[in-house]
Formats: structure tokens, C-alpha cells, sequence
């Protein structure tokens, strides 16, 4: 296998583990909790562009497939049963796209975890109790994670996705390649890794000029995770 396709089994290996780490110690209701806050906070800081009919398939894919509450294990499962198929029959460049898109997922969940824990033994909140989260404890907690790095890092992988499915779906084929992947994806049982394909190329087909879409949302993004770190009051009222 490729360096890509090693990276794939390698992240989705360490976002299984993760899983079952927070499975095992109850974390999972709370995670939960937490990343739907942070959906809200989102859309909440961006409501101006998700106005705009053309970025909400976009906005809705980033929440739905790579951000959000949803459990990815369905569909990090299918995709570790095929990973070497697929190298062979989708573009280069969609396959790193993919590599990019499960990267991202697994450093958001542990980050997740680790504001996770920052809330619950600094400030004894636990997201899943109706009431508890609001701006100022999540600000509170994510200065004191103290993960600059990681936070940036994030922020990149984000822009660095967009600009890459922005280039897949200007590959000639692909919209066909999907579409005759539905009956084997269907055969061999990984319907879930299917529909994540199709629904990222249809929200990106539908964006235009991409630039329009990441930029803002990349430097507004910046600007919030920074300010968070000096420990400004950025984060809107939820």
C-alpha cells in the first residue's frame, strides 16, 4: 500500500482506540454533548455565510461527516476494508482527500477529549447535563488545554481539505466513478463509506469558487482560537 493508504489505516486505527477509551470510561454522552455545543457555536459565529444557499451543503458536510456528534465508526470501519481497492479505482487526489478528511476527524476527536477533560477537573462541567456548558466555561477550558500547535493544525487541515475537494471535483469522471461505485459499495457492505463520498463531492460541486466559502470561515476561525488562548471574550452567546 501507499504512504496515503498506510496514513488511512493508521488514523483510523487511533480513532478506534479513542472510541473505545471514551466508551469504556463513559465519556461518550458528554463528547457527544460537547461537539453538538461547538456545531451550535459554529454556525452561530458563520450564520452570514450559511444564509448563502450556495455554502449550505458545504456547511452541513463539514458538521455532518467530519465535526459533528455523529458516530464515524460505521464509517471508518468501511473504509478499512477497502482501502487498498480503493487506491486502485478512486483518483489520486480524491484518496487524499479522503487521507486529509479522516486525519482531521481523528485530531478533532482528541482534541474533544482533552477540552473534555479540562472541563470536567477544572471547572467540574459535564457537557451532557442540560445547562451546564456555556461560552465563558468553554473559553475557560480551552485556554487552559494550552495546544496552540494542535489548534492550528486543525484550522489547516480544514483549509487544506476544502482547497483539495474543491480540485476533486473538477476531476473529469468522477461524478461517473461514484456513481458505479453505489452497486459494489452496496455488495461488499460499505454503503456509509459511499454516501460520505457523494455527499462531500455534492456539497463541494455546489460551492462555486471555493475561496469564497473557506476563507472567511478560516480566518474568523483563526482569529477566535487565538484570542481564546489570551484569554479574550470572542465566543457568542449560546
Amino acid at each position: 500500500m501507499s504512504q496515503s493508504a498506510n496514513l488511512v489505516i493508521e488514523h483510523i486505527e487511533h480513532a478506534t482506540q479513542v472510541y473505545k477509551d471514551a466508551e469504556a470510561s463513559g465519556k461518550l454522552p458528554a463528547l457527544a454533548a460537547l461537539k453538538e455545543w461547538q456545531c451550535d457555536r459554529l454556525l452561530a459565529s458563520h450564520y452570514h455565510l450559511w444564509e448563502v444557499e450556495r455554502f449550505q451543503p458545504a456547511i452541513t458536510f463539514f458538521i455532518n461527516e467530519l465535526y459533528g456528534p455523529k458516530d464515524f465508526t460505521e464509517r471508518d470501519a468501511d473504509i478499512a476494508k477497502v482501502v487498498p481497492k480503493m487506491e486502485k479505482w478512486l483518483p489520486e487526489r480524491a484518496f487524499h482527500s479522503l487521507e486529509v478528511a479522516i486525519h482531521l476527524n481523528t485530531l478533532s476527536q482528541d482534541l474533544d477529549l482533552a477540552l473534555l477533560d479540562q472541563l470536567g477537573s477544572l471547572l467540574g462541567i459535564i457537557p451532557s447535563q442540560k445547562g451546564t456548558l456555556n461560552a465563558a466555561a468553554y473559553a475557560q477550558a480551552y485556554k487552559a488545554c494550552n495546544n496552540p500547535r494542535e489548534r492550528a493544525l486543525q484550522l489547516d487541515y480544514i483549509e487544506k481539505l476544502g482547497a483539495d475537494l474543491a480540485k476533486v471535483v473538477k476531476i473529469p469522471g468522477i461524478s461517473s466513478i461514484l456513481k458505479m461505485a453505489r452497486t459494489p459499495a452496496k455488495t461488499i457492505g460499505v454503503e456509509s463509506l459511499q454516501q460520505f463520498l457523494e455527499d462531500g463531492f455534492s456539497a463541494f460541486k455546489k460551492l462555486g469558487k471555493v475561496e469564497d466559502f473557506m476563507v472567511p470561515i478560516i480566518t474568523e476561525e483563526r482569529r477566535i482560537s487565538e484570542a481564546l488562548f489570551r484569554g479574550e471574550d470572542v465566543l457568542p452567546p449560546l
